[in-house]
């Protein structure tokens, strides 16, 4: 990314690999043990900014943009499903030569971290979860649903920026300033550049004649290969996607995992709660994680 672009708080400079013809770009900042940090729909690595900066000087720190995410090359024809993104994120860790790393996962980058770290247990030193889910649900909010809608959906999204636009007040307590609203919608400026962010609604596997309903059922059951590994969950209680129906059934699944709930949060946790989370991170981090 040129610094001329100078987004807020975003002063990193990406890397960027080639995987299967396509330009993935992530951030590695910092040495020691790696922190995977993988973002939803429709934010990018912006979103993990702070928690970046924060981590950065004991640890090693990955955030990738997934292929048509954030500063990652955004292909019209690519086939943009779960299976493929965690396929991404295999390449991408092999790339790096990640041996063990802690997964911090958010929104669809639940079921794509989690997909990853399923199939590779014995590379999980441990799990940080905030507003997310990595397991089947029929629940699907309206505003979102109608996002999905043939024809409709698409120009709600692509052609109005119906999706990324509204996420900055809708998936915060806390209002956005300008600049940091800029940061988030910057890769998403165009209906060219809205292409995952309409493909990822559209890959919400609802029913099981979904094209990824089985890898998601798949990634659910390999749950359990992770049930014994350290788990921070950091739960915002104003989100009207993954509400506390999700968080209940995260604490159901990982009854030994350290839970926070933050009842004034929205979905974009880190933004309205971004100080205290940090600091429940960095304590899991010290006392949790065995390097």
């Amino acid at each position: 990314m040129s610094n001329s672009l100078q987004l807020a708080e975003y002063p990193f400079k990406p890397k960027e690999i080639e995987i299967d013809g396509h330009r993935l770009s992530y951030v590695d900042e910092g040495a020691g043990l790696p922190i995977v940090m993988v973002h939803g729909n429709p934010t990018w690595s912006y979103m993990y900014r702070h928690a970046i900066t924060s981590l950065r000087a004991g640890y090693r720190v990955i955030a990738p943009d997934h292929i048509g995410c954030g500063l990652s090359e955004k292909p019209q024809s690519y086939v943009y499903t779960l299976q493929n993104h965690i396929k991404n994120l295999d390449a991408l860790l092999t790339r790096l030569e990640i041996k063990c790393c802690v997964l911090m996962v958010h929104d669809w980058g639940g079921a794509i971290g989690m997909g990853w770290a399923g199939r590779n247990p014995d590379k999980v030193a441990g799990v940080v979860v905030l507003n997310t889910a990595a397991f089947r649900s029929q629940r699907i909010p309206f505003r979102i649903g109608i996002c999905r809608w043939p024809f409709l959906g698409e120009f709600l999204v692509r052609g109005l920026n119906g999706f990324a636009g509204a996420a900055t007040s809708m998936a915060v307590h806390k209002k956005m300033t300008s600049a940091v609203k800029k940061g988030f919608l910057f890769p998403y400026d165009n209906w060219h550049n809205r292409v995952a962010v309409f493909r990822f609604v559209q890959d919400i596997p609802l029913s099981e004649n979904h094209p990824s309903w089985q890898e998601l059922l798949r990634v659910e059951t390999e749950l359990g290969a992770l049930k014994e590994k350290p788990m921070l969950i950091c739960w915002g209680g104003r989100d009207f996607c993954f509400n506390d129906h999700f968080y209940e059934e995260w604490q159901q699944r990982f009854p030994h995992a350290h839970c926070h709930y933050f009842p004034d949060s929205g979905h974009y946790i880190l933004e309205d709660s971004r100080g205290e989370v940090l600091q429940l991170v960095s304590a899991f981090l010290e006392k949790e994680i065995s390097t």
